[in-house]
């Protein structure tokens, strides 16, 4: 899971860049000048994959993408994703696959992300274990204009609050679940890995003076939609919208699959998905992704806090 680029997300802004230290209270921004961001591109996996691994193989099935494109469109959620609102915030268009070179416009960037990426690269096959052959160094060096000054990193969210994971513990041990359901020592590993996160981005703000080098907790946001699921008008966090994972079957979002009683199921979306946080278990529903999007744009949870429209200006 340590070697798993889920969600940890490096965005690239052209042109300028950010980091620092972390403060509970945006920054007084209000003498910084606004930035202008022509293009953003994006390293990941399917948090934030817009099409890529669906380009490369097989293209995303109903009913991925109802809720707002109308039709599948590379996502693995069943709308826009984290990155698609960031776009949106900076008045860019949603990044194209740079693996779909089919009527695809690198103008406003490219997304280099790919659902099943890892940070190394490991010797296994996408067919067989659905791991993407594009990790992030392969996707960084197909960025081969890496000029950019302006970097956004997005730490690992709560592996350990997967409804995919959770909803299969039966009778756990004390201690084994936290407060809001999610497996502890799963939740400690993202911790760990934040933490050395943080301290490698700390390390490169001081090798790279001139660029503006921003950490974002996206742990923290997530964490705190799956504690607050139910005033923020979303229903029990551990439900998932699409897909089968009961009673040791999994069929996932959008499979018909005869489960181990011999009934054959079609597993389609839940009736109200902007209800729902979970979209399949792994990823997150369009609302849910708004709801952490205006969460974190602002700069509250950014190092340093600044919103991500003033994140050009290198603060050391």
């Amino acid at each position: 899971m340590m070697n798993s680029l889920l969600g940890v997300v490096v965005i690239s802004i052209v042109g300028f860049t950010i980091i620092a230290a972390y403060d509970d209270k945006v920054m007084d921004s209000t003498e910084l000048a606004g930035c202008e961001f022509p293009a953003i591109y994006n390293f990941g996996d399917s948090n934030s994959d817009t099409g890529g691994i669906a380009a490369a193989f097989f293209p995303m099935g109903a009913p991925c993408g109802e809720s707002y494109f109308h039709r599948p469109a590379g996502r693995a959620s069943d709308g826009r994703l984290l990155i698609d609102f960031i776009a949106e915030h900076l008045g860019v268009a949603h990044l194209s696959p740079y693996l779909d070179t089919l009527g695809t416009s690198y103008r406003h960037g490219a997304n280099f992300a790919t659902g099943g990426a890892t940070i190394r690269r490991i010797n296994e096959s996408w067919f067989e274990t659905g791991v993407s052959p594009f990790p992030l160094d392969i996707q960084v060096e197909h960025h081969t204009q890496f000029k950019e000054r302006t970097t956004y990193f997005y730490n690992q969210g709560p592996i350990g609050c997967l409804p995919v994971v959770t909803v299969k513990v039966k009778d756990p041990a004390p201690g084994y679940l936290d407060e809001q359901g999610c497996i502890k020592d799963q939740n400690d590993i993202a911790i760990e890995f934040n933490k050395q996160l943080s301290n490698l981005v700390t390390k490169l703000r001081i090798e790279l003076q001139e660029a503006a080098i921003t950490y974002v907790d996206l742990y923290r946001a997530k964490y705190e939609l799956i504690s607050n699921a139910k005033s923020q008008g979303f229903e029990e966090a551990s439900k998932i919208c699409c897909g089968y994972h009961e009673n040791g079957n999994d069929v996932w979002c959008g499979k018909k699959e005869r489960i181990n009683n011999g009934t054959e199921i079609y597993t389609g979306s839940c009736d109200n998905p902007s209800a729902v946080i979970s979209w399949d278990g792994v990823h997150y529903t369009e609302a849910a992704n708004h709801w952490i999007a205006n969460y974190i744009l602002n700069g509250s949870l950014s190092n340093p806090p600044l919103p991500i429209t003033k994140a050009c200006h290198p603060l050391h």
